[in-house]
C-alpha cells in the first residue's frame, strides 16, 4: 500500500499481523474460539462447520450462516469480537445521507458499506463484512479522508441504503416485511430488478429458510405457499395432512416468489405461465433436494416445495412397515430372473419409495440397473437413473428403447401410462428381463384389469406379469400419547364383526389422544397397508381365458394367502399401530 493510502486510512483490526484473516491459516481456529467463548455457537456445531468449510474450501464465517447455526446479529458480535471494532446500529444510523453528493448507492450497495457519521477529518462506515475493507480503502484514497470501521449486520445497510440514499424523484420503500410496502408488478426492468433486490435482502433470504427448515424439522413433505388478497398462507403435509404454519403479510407476497424462484433458478419476470425446478441447499448441516412447482392464479404465484429429505427416507421393508410374510412373497419376486412387478396406489401412496427399496436390496455388481422417471426423486447409488424430458422427446417409450440396448438386468418404468409404454415393458420381460413399474389403480387386481383395457393382449399380460402390490399410507398412533381403546362395548364390538373376516385379535387396540410431540392430532408417522397378488397358474389361466371378473380372482388369489388391503389394515388397528378410521379413510375406494 502506498504512503498516501496509509495516510487517510486508520488499518482495521484485522490488518494486524496478530489476528489471522480468513485468508490466513490459523483463521478458522482463532474465530471458532471467539464464537465459543462469546457463547455464540456451541463447541460441536462450530466443529461440524469447520469440517465443512475445509471440505468446501470456504471461509469459516461463510459457511457458519449457511447451515444456520449462527444469526447476522450474533455473527457482528463476533466480527467486532474478532476485529476489535465496534458494532452499530438502530439509533447509531443517520438521519440523512452522510458525503451522499460524492458517495453512491450503487458502490454503496455493492460494498455493502454504510456511511455513519463525517466529523470533517474521520469518515466512520459500517460495513457487514470487515475482512473485506478494499473499498474503504478506496474511499479513504479518493477523497482524501480517515476512515474507521464499525459492524453492521447486512439487513441494517440494506434498509438504511434504502431509506437514505433513494434515487431522486422516487418515494422511500417501505421496510421489507411491513403492512405498508409497496406492490410490485414486475412489468419493466426496473421493477423486475427493485423485486430481485428485494429478494435478495436478508429480511426475506430469512423468512424462506426459516419456511424450509421448520418443514424438514417437522417432517412435512410439502410445504404450500398460497397467496390471497390480504395475506399469504403458508401451510405444511404431514402424514398426508394439510396443517396451517404462518400467515405472511400480502406485501410480502412478490418478494417471497421472487426469492423462492431465484433460489430453484426460474425467471423471475415470467410470471404468467407454470414453472418447475428444483433447489439443493443444506438445513442443520444436512443436504436437502427441493422439487418447486409455480402456477399463476389471481392473486400471484401459488408455490408448492416437495421436500426430498434422503435422510428421512429408509429404504427398509421392515421399516416401511410391511409384515415378515409379505416381505418373504417380494423377495420372491424379485429374485425371478424376468418378469414384471407392478406396484399401483394413488399418488402420495408411496409406491417410488417401495421400488427404491426393492432395487437397493437388488443392487448388486453383478447386476446393472436402470430406471426411467419422471422426475427422480431420489439419487440411488450404483443405479443409472434416466430423468424422462419430452420436451426435446425423451420421453418414456423412447428412453426404453434405448436402455433395452444398454444390456440391463433390472428396468425400472417410473409409471405406465399408455400402450406404448406397457408394450415395451412386455418385450423387456419376454427378452430376460426383470421389470419393476408403477399403476395408478385403487387395487392389485384392479391393476390386471386396467392393462386390458390400455390395449394389452391378455396372453401376453399372462405370461409376463408375476405379481402385484397395492398400498396406501395411514397415519401411525402417536407412541408418546394413544391409549387403550376406551370407546363402548358396543363401538368395540363392531370393530370386532369389520375384523371377523380377517380373524383379527382387537386385544391390543389403541386411540389416538393427541400431545405436543404430534401436533395435538394424535398420529405420528404413517406406515403401510398393502395387499399382495402373486400371479400363479391358476390366476395366469383365468386371465388367457378372457375372465375379467375380479371376485373370481380374489377367491384363486385367497388360495395363496392373499388379503385385502382393509384387512391388512385392521391388523394394523389390532396391533395397535392405526385406527379404524385411517384404515377406512384410505380404503373405502378399494
Amino acid at each position: 500500500m502506498s504512503f498516501e493510502i496509509q495516510q487517510f486510512l486508520r488499518p482495521a483490526a484485522l490488518a494486524a499481523p496478530a489476528i489471522p484473516g480468513p485468508k490466513d491459516a490459523g483463521f478458522a481456529r482463532a474465530f471458532a474460539d471467539v464464537l465459543t467463548a462469546e457463547d455464540l455457537v456451541d463447541a460441536a456445531a462450530v466443529a461440524r462447520a469447520r469440517r465443512a468449510a475445509e471440505a468446501a474450501s470456504e471461509r469459516l464465517d461463510f459457511v457458519l450462516v449457511k447451515l444456520g447455526l449462527i444469526s447476522e446479529s450474533d455473527l457482528c458480535i463476533a466480527y467486532a469480537t474478532y476485529c476489535k471494532l465496534p458494532v452499530v446500529g438502530g439509533s447509531d444510523i443517520p438521519g440523512q445521507a452522510v458525503l451522499a453528493d460524492r458517495l453512491r448507492l450503487p458502490f454503496l450497495k455493492a460494498n455493502r458499506l454504510l456511511p455513519i457519521s463525517f466529523d470533517g477529518r474521520c469518515l466512520l462506515i459500517a460495513t457487514a463484512d470487515p475482512f473485506v475493507d478494499e473499498a474503504a480503502k478506496a474511499i479513504s484514497y479518493m477523497l482524501e479522508v480517515q476512515v474507521e470501521l464499525a459492524v453492521i449486520a447486512p439487513a441494517e445497510i440494506e434498509r438504511a441504503l434504502r431509506k437514505l440514499y433513494q434515487d431522486p424523484g422516487t418515494e422511500s420503500h417501505a421496510d421489507v416485511g411491513e403492512d405498508t410496502a409497496s406492490p410490485i408488478d414486475a412489468g419493466s426492468e426496473y421493477d423486475i430488478e427493485r423485486l430481485r433486490d428485494i429478494a435478495n435482502e436478508a429480511p426475506v433470504i430469512r423468512l424462506v429458510n426459516q419456511i424450509i427448515s421448520r418443514a424438514v424439522e417437522r417432517g412435512a413433505s410439502d410445504v404450500h405457499i398460497e397467496p390471497g388478497r390480504d395475506a399469504v398462507a403458508i401451510r405444511y403435509r404431514i402424514d398426508g395432512f394439510l396443517q396451517q404454519d404462518r400467515i405472511v403479510p400480502a406485501s410480502l407476497r412478490a418478494a417471497l416468489t421472487t426469492r423462492v424462484k431465484i433460489m430453484a433458478k426460474l425467471d423471475i419476470a415470467e410470471r404468467r405461465l407454470p414453472h418447475d425446478g428444483r433447489i439443493k441447499t443444506a438445513v442443520r448441516g444436512v443436504e436437502i433436494d427441493i422439487r418447486v412447482s409455480t402456477l399463476p392464479t389471481v392473486f400471484g404465484e401459488s408455490i408448492v416445495m416437495r421436500i426430498l429429505d434422503r435422510t428421512r427416507v429408509e429404504l427398509d421393508f421392515t421399516k416401511l412397515g410391511l409384515d415378515a410374510e409379505t416381505q418373504e412373497k417380494l423377495h420372491r419376486l424379485m429374485a425371478l430372473p424376468n418378469g414384471i412387478v407392478l406396484v399401483t396406489g394413488p399418488t402420495g401412496s408411496g409406491k417410488t419409495t417401495t421400488l427404491y427399496t426393492a432395487l437397493k436390496n437388488l443392487n448388486r455388481p453383478e447386476l446393472k440397473l436402470f430406471t426411467v422417471e419422471d422426475p427422480i426423486e431420489y439419487q440411488l447409488s450404483g443405479i443409472n437413473q434416466i430423468q424422462v424430458q419430452p420436451q426435446i422427446g425423451l420421453d418414456f417409450p423412447k428412453a426404453l428403447r434405448s436402455i433395452l440396448r444398454q444390456d440391463p438386468d433390472i428396468v425400472m418404468i417410473g409409471e405406465i401410462r399408455d400402450l406404448e409404454t406397457a408394450r415395451i415393458a412386455i418385450q423387456a420381460a419376454l427378452t430376460g428381463h426383470l421389470v419393476f413399474s408403477t399403476l395408478h389403480t385403487n387395487g392389485a387386481i384392479a391393476a390386471i384389469t386396467r392393462l386390458i383395457d390400455i390395449g394389452l393382449e391378455r396372453y401376453l399380460l399372462a405370461s409376463t406379469v408375476s405379481g402385484v402390490m397395492a398400498q396406501r399410507l395411514v397415519r401411525k398412533l402417536c407412541p408418546a400419547c394413544s391409549r387403550p381403546h376406551t370407546e363402548s362395548e358396543r363401538l368395540h364390538g363392531s370393530l370386532k364383526l369389520a375384523a371377523s373376516s380377517a380373524a383379527v385379535d382387537l386385544s391390543n387396540s389403541r386411540e389416538q389422544v393427541g400431545c405436543e410431540a404430534c401436533n395435538g392430532t394424535g398420529y405420528r408417522g404413517r406406515t403401510t397397508i398393502c395387499e399382495l397378488l402373486i400371479v400363479d397358474d391358476g390366476i395366469r389361466e383365468a386371465i388367457g381365458r378372457r375372465s375379467q371378473d375380479q371376485r373370481l380372482i380374489e377367491q384363486l388369489a385367497r388360495t395363496s394367502g392373499f388379503r385385502t388391503l382393509y384387512e391388512d389394515g385392521l391388523f394394523k388397528v389390532g396391533a395397535g399401530e392405526t385406527t379404524l378410521e385411517e384404515v377406512l379413510r384410505v380404503t373405502r375406494a378399494s
